[in-house]
């Protein structure tokens, strides 16, 4: 493992969050009743035929400070039944938001960035977004946006909705904390490469088939980060091994490169697990034997070993402090996109600790779906 703490450089975008998250599924309302009560998210906004959209309908969800749509084609052409027929359901756009869409979009070309769709100014009577496009692995795009002074329930062409549905048991999400993707072999340096060179991002850590491998599978990885620590994308690619790695099979499925998961921030992540299951939620199961010397790994801890060995939750720490972490099944029937649930008290890790024991519990799924 490779870890940079050196100050980072200022990013060339300057001010970077996270907006939204885009996903294209086959049924927006299906999956919005999914999100909303499995995973506690709340309908903000609807955008469709009855507000005058002719091709899609999508349905904005709210979470603490996430948002996520999720929007399916009305016909069997287009762009985003394209993205469906090829992906199945997938994150189609991360959108990050900026204090300026123009000026980002001018360093993002000078750094050599792909600009999919120039800026461009919508509005409607709660005020006005500028949004471009900027291309990046696989399909998937950054959508930038800068909301400055806008009032409305999401974006333009949206209009509010009063939630019809509730999760049975709140799961208190609070928001994104790192984005995932996996991209095809030897393709990782080059993506990370984009996102220093366009963005000014940071490489924070990086780990190798050493440091992420089983018996079976390996992988490798690294991590790059705005400046303030705030977006953070790491970026997996597939690495030799004796059986097919968690990588490739999602390349198979996904069609190419793409979203694998989304780590979200929670600060009772023992409550929102227990929400989770509560709701139906499928999570991963650590191996018994790894709670068996947890302390012993990581030391003094806050949380009973029995309740996390009960409800599954990885601990790994660092030299700031320690997290604890959990992974969700696949989100979807192809064996993709799935979610993080992560609590940090301290740690600014990413689980090194937990890779082992992690990659395991996903190769006893792969087995299952004799894709190992």
């Amino acid at each position: 493992m490779v870890e940079t703490l050196a100050d980072p450089r200022v990013d060339t975008v300057g001010s970077l969050d996270w907006d939204h998250l885009h996903l294209y599924v086959g049924n927006a309302r299906q999956a919005a009743h999914f999100y909303t009560t499995a995973f506690g998210f709340t309908p903000i906004a609807y955008a469709g035929p009855e507000t005058g959209v002719r091709d899609r309908a999508s349905y904005a969800l709210a979470q603490g400070e996430m948002r996520i749509v999720v929007t399916s084609p009305l016909g069997p052409d287009g762009p985003i039944a394209d993205f469906v027929r090829h992906h199945g359901d997938g994150i189609a756009d991360v959108a990050l938001r900026v204090d300026d869409v123009r000026e980002a979009v001018g360093a993002l070309r000078r750094g050599g960035a792909v600009v999919v769709a120039e800026p461009v100014q919508t509005h409607d009577d709660n005020g006005a977004v500028v949004a471009a496009q900027i291309a990046t692995y696989g399909d998937t795009v950054h959508t930038l946006v800068e909301r400055r002074g806008y009032h409305g329930p999401f974006l333009p062409g949206f209009v509010a909705v009063a939630p019809a549905l509730a999760a049975r048991h709140p799961v208190g999400l609070l928001r994104i904390d790192h984005v995932v993707g996996n991209v095809g072999w030897n393709e990782m340096d080059r993506w990370v490469d984009y996102y220093t060179r366009a963005f000014g991002f940071t490489q924070l850590v990086s780990f190798d088939d050493h440091d992420i491998s089983t018996e079976y599978t390996a992988l490798r990885s690294k991590v790059v980060s705005d400046a303030r620590r705030r977006v953070k994308f790491p970026i997996n690619e597939p690495a030799e091994g004796r059986k097919k790695s968690q990588i490739e099979e999602f390349l198979d499925f996904y069609g190419g490169p793409g979203v694998q998961h989304v780590a979200i921030a929670t600060d009772d992540i023992v409550t929102t697990v227990r929400a989770l299951r509560a709701n139906g939620v499928q999570l991963l199961e650590a191996p018994p034997a790894y709670y068996d010397t947890l302390l012993e790994r990581v030391g003094d801890i806050g949380e009973s070993v029995g309740v996390l060995r009960e409800l599954g939750i990885l601990v790994d720490r660092d030299d700031l402090g320690y997290m604890l972490q959990i992974f969700t099944k696949p989100l979807q029937d192809r064996p993709t996109l799935f979610f993080e649930l992560i609590q940090r008290k301290g740690s600014l890790s990413f689980g090194k600790g937990n890779f082992k024991a992690l990659f395991v519990a996903i190769e006893e799924e792969q087995a299952k779906r004799g894709t190992l």
